[in-house]
């Protein structure tokens, strides 16, 4: 059994077994092994994590779909656990376009991946029900047509562009669970109110919730209680990174200290941590 296999059944198994868990979000390799290194089981992209250290800005169409399956690939390659990607909204209006990222995505070495129903329009920023269906379809054909288990987790954005609409949301997901999705997933909810209403309408299907939202304060318990299966963290340890950096920098410059390096990890560390 090659590899790819024994990482999609890994993969599988983890949204299958009792319990919640978490699967982090690097952006390049350096950052997919620190979290190996501390027990992690799965590990997911971050669309935002990546353009950010493109210095580009996120779900603005600035980064393609080549440089985000090379980002998948160099994050695969890093360590030796399953790895799902942000795909977006599939790079492509067109169902056959996110059926095609799926397909790109899994030759890279990914055993999962995410499908968005934002178009990346700002004047029109969510697809019309019926389209966003028809492409969820398209990208679970793509998965089944595959030789392993690649989960296919879709996405419901509503809360993310002022949409606030959870029951339109909630009649999404429903509908994306019936076109096949394996785990679904709205981000932007906050309150636990909120999740136990998803998680209760798309039952027995496994949720995804986002963690890492400012004023956002529920547990990894509190979250497992409510019944979601896998917690994701989106861009936040790449924000918290680059907090760090900015404020050592702002040191720096406004007060001529570097005391900021006594919380950096150390060079031996990290050289043995990347010599793995």
């Amino acid at each position: 059994m090659d590899v790819q296999t024994l990482r999609a059944q890994a993969f599988k198994a983890l949204h299958e077994r009792d319990g919640a868990f978490v699967i982090p979000n690097p952006w390049d390799a350096g950052s997919a092994k620190l979290l190996a290194s501390l027990g992690f089981e799965a590990l997911a992209t971050t669309s935002a994590g990546l353009a950010f250290s493109l210095g580009r800005p996120d779900g603005e169409g600035a980064v393609s779909l080549d440089e985000t399956l090379d980002n998948a690939c160099a994050i695969v390659d890093a360590t030796a656990l399953p790895v799902a990607a942000d795909l977006e909204n599939g790079f492509s209006d067109d169902p056959k376009g996110c059926a095609a990222a799926i397909l790109q995505g899994a030759a890279v070495g990914l055993v999962g991946g995410s499908i968005e129903d934002a178009s990346g329009n700002s004047d029109d920023p969510i697809y019309s029900f019926h389209h966003a269906v028809e492409r969820v379809e398209a990208a679970v054909a793509a998965a089944r047509s595959l030789e392993f288990p690649f989960m296919l987790c879709a996405r419901a954005e509503n809360l993310l562009h002022g949409r606030i609409d959870l029951d339109d949301t909630i009649a999404r997901l429903q509908a994306f669970a019936e076109a096949g999705a394996d785990v679904l997933y709205a981000p932007g909810l906050r309150t636990a109110e909120e999740i136990r209403r998803v998680v209760q309408a798309v039952a027995p299907k496994p949720v995804n919730v986002v963690m890492g939202l400012s004023g956002v304060q529920l547990s990894f318990a509190e979250l497992q209680a409510l019944g979601v299966k896998r917690i994701s963290v989106g861009s936040s340890l790449a924000r918290a990174a680059y907090g760090a950096f900015f404020n050592a920098a702002q040191c720096i410059r406004d007060d001529g200290r570097f005391d900021y390096a006594e919380q950096a990890l150390s060079f031996a560390q990290l050289n043995q941590l990347f010599r793995r």
